[in-house]
């Protein structure tokens, strides 16, 4: 911006883009409601699979549909409703709420959220696409070996769930990268963690779970995909495979993700409760500490699911346990919400119906959820109607009721209209009624003795009356859904006018206008309790009236303010980027990358890969733009930096979750050698013993070592000013980890370690590539930094890509030594 030039008003940086160009934008509150939009969609597809399954159910010995169709649908009913509503839809309302409550103009990595979006479109309409391409997956959501494997589901179905959901999970995982930083590091000044709000807590707890919760699905993925078409045994047990790793992997992942779930909604109904009360939450500390606790002990929870496989008994008692422990954290809230109720008169209205039908369902869920952690008990419902009849009280019950009722409470927030109240008492009611019908009864059919993923039963076995009260009841819920999703559109395009926070809510998202800018608050104010809009009403009125932070921008384009982790106090104002093409077409080539492997195109795969690489090296480019001025005024006459090169930068923050992820998906990976080695008898067996000589082992982690250390010497040299030494010392960790790379290959390709042959070099292999794999990004970000490097982009003051490229190497070279260190101590045993 040249001296004297006018600076742009917030409304002309934060406008979106007009006409198709919309697809371009990167804005949370663009992006959160497509996000909700879409997943909308896959619920009411994943809803018309569970009216044919029940239609199918309503009487025995019924022919509607057949075996391998009602296969099909109970598979990606589940698969639908789980991975590409339930979580899908959360992490929307997160990107589009979280960041208003927290009053900032946006999340870190906007284009982050895009990418993630148009993953999750793509991803989830090739998992869908499989009805219309040779037939869907039909081996149950939750894919068990032997039974998805190649021998048992030898068409293209299998090969879509894999790799479509591997497509998909990319999404979830951009959102917990952007929610984590965000939450951290984008929130008002004063709102140190203790203000925050409850929902914000349950995003950033969600958004770690997911951190370490789904990266070891997502390596499942790989390796079941890898053993269908490239004949790599890692679950087959005449190879030295074993399935039962397959739901090790699938349930680590599986039963955090009923909290992934859970934890959300359960942060809407303590944001929303207090608005109806009036009054703050009670045990405001207590409910994040069992926020906190829930999250934790979900993943001790997994073996719950495997009770009926065959494991020791103390393991199983253990995993029992955890399972009963869970609902301590889970009562506290309960307790929390009621007391915030008590000695209150509430007004029944549309958000408060669906809170108090959450209050129902989620507890009895939660009774039946205790019965089945007792092993015993289990033993005798596993598998049966019982369990349906558990998670989708727990599910249905702890997640859409306190979904819809939030979808009522922003609305206003969203569209500047009131959804129609007496319309809603109908939904509520519909839903309500319908639900409890469904899955009520599946309770007693399970005792009964009714199996679940059978397709038809016998007449006489007491199932037939039951099994039609619930079929009715599902239509009901439909009609209710039905009615939802017409007032949805048609009180977005003609409801009543809503006033400004209609709710009277003390949280930062209703401080300004309806329906809510994409400029977010007028300006950031600075707070110092948990509800500004009711203890603070000077502040906030200050705030609105352009007197606090960020009026009007700062440097030119979209900016927010960038705070202390513990501290809240202001310590960047950070340069945002615009709208772009980039993200959606990166999208569309990584799509382009797994259609061509579901169709075992692997020249289009490499193609593809490029393109999308090129494109995200593009978008990264341009990024990282220069601003106007090293430092500006943030407002209040508070002067900040418009760069960050320490630790408490949300490119550093970034980098570390990204690692974080990396690190969860790794150790998925070295559990499966793990795991195959302690239930082997002969791990290595002996016709691989000795073929990895310890001393080649040394020299190959001696020159791991090297390389971070000369990346280490390369970002010291940077900071200290000497640019020649940074840039020659990131050279040299490059060549030194290349030639280790393909020593390491050479060295298996030349040991006779047949990756098609047996378990234990199928694992070796696998460690080896995904190892290579991050070399091989390093080396690209050395290559990058170089570039930039050489342009004057990258210098002493502005060197933060040279940080993240040392990080990159010292958490390559750590699971590099890992992996060395397994085959050392496999060989040394063996």
């Amino acid at each position: 911006m040249s001296a004297g030039a006018a600076r742009p008003t917030l409304r002309e940086v934060w406008r979106p883009p007009s006409g198709i160009a919309i697809l371009t934008e990167v804005n949370n509150t663009t992006i959160g409601v497509w996000y909700v939009l879409v997943g909308l969609f896959f619920f009411l597809a994943g809803g018309i699979m569970a009216m044919l399954i029940r239609l199918q159910l309503a009487v025995p010995a019924n022919d509607l549909l057949g075996h391998d169709l009602y296969n099909q649908l109970f598979t990606m009913h589940g698969t639908t409703m789980m991975f590409l509503f339930a979580v899908p839809i959360l992490e929307g309302v997160g990107i589009y709420v979280v960041p208003q409550m927290l009053a900032a103009r946006d999340l870190p990595f906007p284009r982050l959220s895009a990418y993630g979006f148009w993953c999750y479109v793509l991803g989830g309409l090739l998992v869908l696409s499989s009805f219309f391409l040779g037939g869907a997956p039909d081996a149950g959501w939750f894919m068990y070996t032997p039974l998805s494997g190649k021998e048992y589901s030898p068409g293209k179905g299998a090969d879509f769930w894999l790799l479509g959901l591997t497509f998909v999970e990319i999404s979830a995982l951009s959102a917990a990268i952007e929610i984590t930083v965000g939450v951290l590091k984008f929130r008002a000044p004063g709102m140190t963690l203790g203000r925050m709000p409850i929902v914000a807590w349950a995003y950033l707890v969600v958004a770690w779970m997911i951190v370490f919760a789904f990266p070891p699905l997502l390596v499942g993925d790989i390796l079941l995909e890898a053993e269908r078409s490239l004949g790599v045994p890692f679950f087959d047990p005449k190879r030295g495979g074993d399935p039962v790793l397959w739901q090790h992997l699938f349930w680590f992942f599986g039963h955090p993700e009923v909290y992934i779930i859970f934890l959300p909604a359960a942060g809407m109904v303590s944001t929303m409760l207090p608005a109806f009360a009036g009054r703050p939450l009670v045990g405001h500390g207590w409910v994040i500490a069992a926020t906190v606790a829930t999250g934790v002990i979900s993943f001790a929870l997994w073996v719950h699911h495997m009770f009926a496989v065959g494991l020791p008994h103390v393991s199983m008692s253990i995993f029992s346990i955890a399972s009963m422990a869970v609902a301590i954290p889970s009562g506290i809230q309960v307790f929390a919400w009621l007391a915030t109720l008590w000695g209150t008169r509430p007004a029944l209205r549309p958000p408060m119906l669906f809170i108090l039908g959450f209050l129902f369902i989620f507890v009895a869920g939660g009774l039946t959820g205790v019965m089945v952690a007792s092993v015993p008990f289990d033993w005798q419902v596993h598998d049966s109607h019982f369990v349906v009849a558990h998670f989708h009280y727990v599910l249905v019950g702890g997640m859409v009721f306190p979904l819809l009722g939030a979808l009522y409470y922003w609305f206003p927030l969203a569209t500047g209209r009131m959804m129609d109240e007496r319309l809603a008492r109908w939904v509520f009611g519909l839903l309500f009624v319908g639900f409890n019908l469904t899955f009520f009864p599946l309770h007693i059919l399970g005792l009964l003795g009714m199996p679940r993923r059978v397709y038809t039963y016998l007449p006489g076995l007491g199932f037939d009356g039951l099994n039609l009260i619930a079929t009715v009841g599902a239509f009901v819920m439909a009609l209710g859904t039905l009615l939802f999703v017409i007032d949805l559109f048609r009180s977005a395009a003609r409801g009543a006018p809503a006033s400004d926070n209609p709710w009277k809510a003390g949280t930062l998202e209703w401080m300004g206008a309806t329906p809510l800018s994409a400029t977010g608050p007028v300006s950031v104010p600075e707070v110092a309790t948990a509800y500004p809009l009711w203890e603070e009403p000077a502040a906030i009125e200050r705030a609105a009236g352009g007197l606090d932070y960020l009026a009007r921008p700062a440097t030119g384009g979209r900016e927010t303010l960038r705070i202390g982790v513990l501290t809240g106090a202001p310590e960047q104002v950070v340069a945002l980027p615009g709208p772009s093409w980039k993200p959606l077409v990166a999208a569309v080539f990584t799509a382009v990358v797994v259609t061509a492997l579901l169709y075992d195109q692997v020249a289009l795969a490499l193609a593809g890969g490029a393109a999308a690489a090129a494109f995200l090296a593009a978008w990264g480019w341009s990024s990282d733009r220069r601003p106007s001025a090293d430092q500006v005024d943030a407002g209040r006459g508070v002067l900040l930096p418009t760069y960050g090169n320490d630790r408490g930068s949300h490119a550093w923050w970034g980098g570390v979750v990204a690692a974080l992820i990396s690190g969860s998906a790794y150790a998925g990976l070295a559990s499966c050698y793990v795991f195959l080695w302690l239930v082997k008898p002969a791990w290595p067996p002996p016709d691989f013993a000795g073929m990895l000589p310890p001393s080649v082992l040394a020299w190959l982690a001696a020159g791991l070592a090297l390389a971070a250390a000369l990346a280490e010497a390369g970002r010291r040299a940077m900071a200290l000013r000497h640019m020649r030494r940074a840039a020659a010392g990131l050279v040299a960790a490059s060549a030194v980890g290349a030639g280790a790379s393909l020593a390491t290959l050479m060295l298996l390709a030349g040991s006779g370690l047949d990756p098609q042959g047996h378990s234990y070099p199928a694992t070796l292999w696998a460690m080896t590539f995904f190892v290579v794999v991050h070399i091989a990004f390093c080396v690209a970000m050395v290559a990058f930094s170089l570039l930039r490097l050489a342009l004057g982009l990258v210098t002493p003051e502005r060197r933060m890509l040279v940080e993240l490229t040392a990080l990159s190497w010292h958490y390559t070279v750590a699971i590099g030594l890992a992996s060395l260190g397994l085959a050392a101590f496999g060989e040394a045993l063996g």
